[in-house]
């Protein structure tokens, strides 16, 4: 098995067995304290100015060419003290406030950065870009708060990092709170105002659910622009490295309500891929909809994302229900130039979820748009059993047919934007919840609810509900004055099979009134 890093101790036996199981989302909490703090001081020492370099997104692209025709070599380890470290331990390292890059300068943002160790083996190396100059940035022993000498000690000697994150007034123009971080693999976090961090997104993804096991790429080299004081957006380069492609990435980074990035990247396939997913997102689904917890729960819903949403090239519009399944599920909806995707949590509301601590009314979703044509492909979700909240068991991404060809570079651009959630269109209905229905004597019930629909409509609206196998039995639709909509009924009978797609549409003059619902309907998630 090739993960990307070491499970913690405790995890279930269940998941380490999974051989291509999507790792924790418990670490991104480590490190992330005092992310509302100000940044008053001054920068660190200034770097000799022999030790900089001319610099343009081109340099990055031309490192990543150049690497490509070399064989793969494994990044630079932190030692295995640092390593074994355990959560809590590592949780103490932080970057000091004081050591904030541009903490003291008229910009509004800063950089802090993570020191290696726990499950952050990878070193990277990071410089700062000023007056088309790339900068190394040096790690002195008043670079980070540590919780002992020996552990000072050895990050000083390593003189590199485990990843960076920027800072800037998304909240409040007092404080510079952080709203994006690179940490970890191929993995970045971002953050709008009023949000909490949740759901990740990731550079590439190879091999996802792959027998073989998963490829997972990572940010060997970062550069981060300094904005002038008058710069609402920042620029961050990063060379990515792997057994299978390298690639250069310029991220254009706009903080704020919603926050965005636009991205720019040109890989360089060492070999053929045939399982490659562009602008992939990770997340986690436990339970709540249409799966119920299997342990008794407070709380009604436990997720940072709860549904998938499609924006096909076609125009029509998907809405996929997320599912913490008893095996491993695989989904793919053809396509041909989507139109974006995305990982949504539409759920805003504290009575959603009941959880003081983890509050997940406030984890951001996740929207992708294309900026340039993707062609012919398939947006892949990939749903994997979970039994812990800190485990991301979610992942969608767009796999381009064909893959990508040894020595033929591929050049794509997307924009995420972390908003609250998909975007909307005023005048269509949308599917705010998904549950199961009553007990029947015969055959299943879903029911499904819809905002945005006024009351005299009802009687104009018809349903247009299929099953892959087996028949539905009935549907029926009614008023739901409390949502402003309606609530769809559906009942079917799987008949003799175990697996069924069922497929849900609303229309209204013949046209679609909402999202065009869908849903895999597992015999062993109904028992």
């Amino acid at each position: 098995m090739n993960h990307m890093m070491n499970y913690p101790t405790g995890y279930p036996a269940l998941l380490k067995k999974l051989p291509f199981f999507i790792l924790t989302a418990i670490v991104y909490v480590v490190g992330i304290n005092n992310v509302n703090a100000a940044q008053t001081t001054a920068a660190p020492a200034s770097v000799p100015e022999k030790k900089s370099k001319n610099f343009t997104h081109d340099t990055v692209v031309e490192l990543a060419q150049q690497l490509s025709q070399k064989p793969f070599k494994e990044a630079k380890k932190a030692p295995k003290e640092l390593i074994d470290l355990d959560f809590a331990t590592y949780g103490k390292i932080n970057y000091q406030e004081n050591a904030a890059i541009w903490g003291g300068t008229p910009t509004k943002f800063s950089v802090q950065l993570f020191a290696p160790g726990f499950l952050y083996k990878n070193l990277v190396d990071i410089d700062v870009v000023e007056n088309s100059k790339a900068i190394p940035i040096e790690l002195t022993e008043a670079s980070f708060d540590v919780p002992s000498d020996a552990i000072e000690k050895l990050i000083t000697q390593l003189g590199q990092y485990a990843g960076v994150r920027l800072h800037y007034p998304i909240n409040d123009d007092e404080m510079k709170d952080e709203f994006i971080m690179f940490q970890g693999a191929s993995y970045f976090r971002v953050l709008s105002k009023g949000q909490t961090y949740g759901l990740s997104n990731r550079g590439l993804a190879i091999d996802v659910a792959q027998p073989k096991g998963e490829e997972y790429p990572l940010f060997k080299r970062f550069w981060v622009e300094r904005p002038s004081k008058y710069q609402t957006a920042i620029v961050v380069h990063a060379l990515l490295d792997s057994q299978s492609v390298t690639g250069a990435y310029r991220f254009g980074i706009y903080p704020g309500a919603p926050s965005r990035v636009e991205v720019d990247v040109t890989l360089f396939p060492r070999k053929d891929i045939q399982h490659v997913g562009l602008a992939p997102l990770t997340s986690m689904f436990l339970f709540g909809g249409l799966d119920n917890s299997d342990k008794p729960d407070y709380r009604p819903e436990v997720h940072n994302s709860d549904g998938l949403q499609i924006d096909r090239g076609n125009g029509e519009r998907l809405w996929r229900p997320l599912n913490n399944p008893n095996k491993l599920q695989v989904s793919a909806f053809a396509d041909e130039d989507i139109k974006g995707f995305g990982l949504i949590q539409r759920h805003r509301k504290f009575e959603d979820y009941q959880d003081l601590s983890a509050n997940y009314q406030l984890r951001p979703s996740a929207w992708i748009e294309p900026l340039n044509d993707w062609g012919k492909g398939q947006l892949v979700l990939i749903e994997i059993p979970s039994s812990a909240e800190t485990n991301d068991n979610i992942v969608a991404y767009w796999e381009p047919q064909g893959g990508l060809k040894k020595d033929q570079p591929y050049k794509y651009s997307y924009r995420m934007t972390a908003s609250n959630d998909s975007p909307s269109i005023a005048s269509k209905a949308r599917v705010v919840r998904s549950s199961k229905g009553q007990v029947l004597s015969k055959g299943k019930e879903l029911l499904v609810d819809f905002s945005n629909i006024k009351p005299q409509d009802i009687d104009k609206i018809s349903i247009d509900a299929s099953i892959s196998k087996g028949k539905i039995l009935s549907t029926r639709i009614v008023a739901h004055p409390d949502i402003n909509g309606a609530r769809v009924f559906v009942s079917f009978e799987p008949e003799s099979t175990n697996v069924a797609e069922l497929r849900l549409q609303l229309k209204k003059d013949d046209k679609p009134l909402a999202a065009t619902w869908l849903y895999r309907w597992n015999s062993d998630d109904w028992q």
